[in-house]
């Protein structure tokens, strides 16, 4: 049986949650940087959701080793860019990039496969440039890389090192028919043209009429050829364009893979006017590139990124330290993403940008009010109903929920600063549907105290016994509540995750407020002397205690017998 009321100390649990309700505080206005607000998501600020699938070559579902390792990456870049309060989650074969505020542009380029090979080149021919738009970097641009090293590679000849090859490259006509049997198949006849092993074979008259084939069917137009045709066939030669689209390339099987990148930057190379990415390999990868280097200079070396070759310069001398330096015409923009993404990783699978979102600030700021006024709505009828059904008890309710909104307030402001949550309008959901099962608990506790009373009990005598029952109702309906809001975390992805996370939080915060702050209250107001206060009509408790009463007269007499005399 649960102590009576006047062994319960409510003037210690409130202290308790007082002292916990100022440290939360002082970690919001004392620590950290940011404003004492909740980080939002792109529903609420503003801000781009970016959604990448996957593409498997073979056309069967990616793996999922392959799709974290993917997303992994891809996380790793965002952090590298300094893109903030960025989530990258998994969403069956696509990978979703969520990015807050003004910054979402950057997202739109993360999905890079940045899949870099160093190919040697047996021949390459010129091909009618595709027009692109370009620009030049400023005159006078300072440079953020050290000068090349001693035998770094030249840049890529005007002319081709050798004549293999006798078509021209002439741009081919669009494919017709818009339906995925047809794309696929052009894909696959492109591969195995691209890659086909007789351009490398030791018949001649094969090795030529393989690359005349294959030269010819080459378009380097990017509106009519796809660049991740063949990518993942690094053992096999590859005919490749480059340089701007200016040029063909018959390329040998991949001898360095870029995973052997240890670092990567971007800097401005003030001795031939460009911009250039600098490369540090790692051993095994110094070792290979400096003993090809060695063996083949006054050739050419393909860089090759996505099968698209960026550079193609001959090899002065042998390049040895595990230091290189990839020349392109870059931009300065195009030097620093691709130094960012060599730098990161480079993804195992390739993928393409299915859809990509924007917010503006503006409806974000109209989802936000939206929000806030259902849950203004949904706290106002329960503040009426609680008045109305409950009188004062019905007055500790609303002071209860005002305090457990200032718990979830603080911790929803330190978890942003501390892991980066976001609040979206999910999450928002989760809270309003909080505000109905923090109700629900004092619901329970103030129906026990009426079941005491009915069986003809004093307030005061009541709160411990009615407290007694109704915190094992309590707590098992809060442990189902959140039972179900962690099982839901764990499997759902993207905003159903915001909205069960908000769901459980509060789910813990009201226990948290019932324990340490309605029932003390409760326990307080039943020892009160003021006749306002054990006016049982002002408790809403009017009604049941005449019916307590009357069922305590009812009863017979202690030690007396209820039987009639003859």
């Amino acid at each position: 049986m649960a102590a009576p009321a006047g062994h319960l100390r409510p003037g210690r649990y409130l202290a308790f949650f007082a002292l916990i309700v100022v440290a939360l505080y002082a970690l919001v206005f004392f620590t950290g940087s940011g404003k004492p607000t909740p980080k939002l998501g792109i529903d609420l600020q503003g801000g781009t959701r970016v959604t990448l699938s996957a593409r498997n070559p073979d056309g069967g579902d990616p793996p999922r080793e392959s799709l974290e390792q993917a997303r992994s990456i891809i996380e790793r870049r965002v952090n590298g860019i300094g893109v903030g309060g960025t989530e990258v989650v998994l969403d069956g074969s696509n990978v979703v990039i969520t990015v807050p505020g003004e910054q979402g542009d950057q997202a739109k380029t993360l999905g890079k496969t940045a899949k870099l090979g160093f190919r040697k080149v047996v021949t390459s021919q010129p091909v009618t440039p595709v027009q692109q738009p370009s620009t030049p970097p400023a005159s006078g641009a300072p440079s953020s890389a050290p000068p090349p090293s001693s035998g770094a590679p030249s840049a890529p000849p005007s002319s081709p090192a050798n004549g293999g090859g006798s078509a021209a490259g002439a741009p081919q006509q669009q494919p017709g028919g818009d339906s995925d049997e047809q794309t696929k198949k052009e894909i696959e006849q492109a591969r195995s043209l691209r890659q086909n092993p007789d351009l490398l074979s030791t018949d001649q008259a094969k090795q030529a009429a393989a690359a005349e084939k294959a030269f010819a069917a080459l378009n380097c137009d990017p509106k009519v050829s796809d660049p991740l045709v063949g990518n993942d066939l690094t053992d096999k030669p590859l005919v490749a364009c480059g340089d701007k689209n200016t040029a063909k390339y018959l390329l040998e099987p991949e001898f360095l893979p870029g995973t052997e990148i240890s670092d990567a930057s971007s800097g401005y190379d003030t001795q031939n006017s460009q911009w250039v990415v600098n490369l540090n390999f790692k051993s095994d990868g110094s070792r290979i590139w400096g003993d090809f280097t060695s063996k083949n200079t006054q050739k050419q070396a393909a860089f090759v990124l996505d099968t698209q070759v960026v550079s193609a310069p001959t090899i002065q001398s042998a390049i040895l330290g595990g230091q290189t330096q990839i020349t392109g015409r870059f931009s300065q923009a195009e030097a620093k993403d691709l130094a960012d993404v060599l730098k990161y990783g480079s993804l195992p699978l390739s993928f393409e940008s299915s859809d990509a979102t924007t917010v503006s600030a503006t409806l974000g700021l109209a989802s936000l009010q939206a929000g806030l006024i259902a849950g203004g709505i949904g706290l106002l009828i329960v503040f009426i109903y609680c008045l109305f059904y409950y009188r004062l008890l019905g007055v500790l309710t609303i002071l209860s929920l005002a305090l457990s909104f200032s718990l979830v307030y603080a911790v929803l402001v330190l978890l942003g600063r501390w892991i980066g949550y976001t609040l979206d309008l999910a999450g928002v959901a989760g809270l309003i549907i909080a505000i109905g099962i923090t109700a629900d608990s004092f619901v329970i506790y103030f129906e026990r105290l009426k079941d005491e009373i009915r069986e003809g009990r004093t307030f005061r005598s009541a709160v411990p016994r009615g407290w007694s029952r109704a915190q094992r109702t309590i707590l098992a309906s809060d442990a189902v509540s959140f039972l179900a809001a962690a099982i839901l975390y764990w499997l759902a992805v993207g905003e159903v995750k915001g909205f069960a996370f908000t769901l459980g939080m509060s789910t813990v915060l009201d226990l948290v407020v019932v324990y340490l702050v309605t029932h003390p209250l409760v326990a307080m107001i039943s020892k009160s002397k003021s006749k306002v206060l054990s006016n049982p009509k002002n408790l809403g408790l009017g009604a049941v205690q005449q019916v307590g009463s009357e069922r305590k007269a009812a009863r017979p007499a202690a030690g007396r017998p209820n039987v009639k005399e003859a």
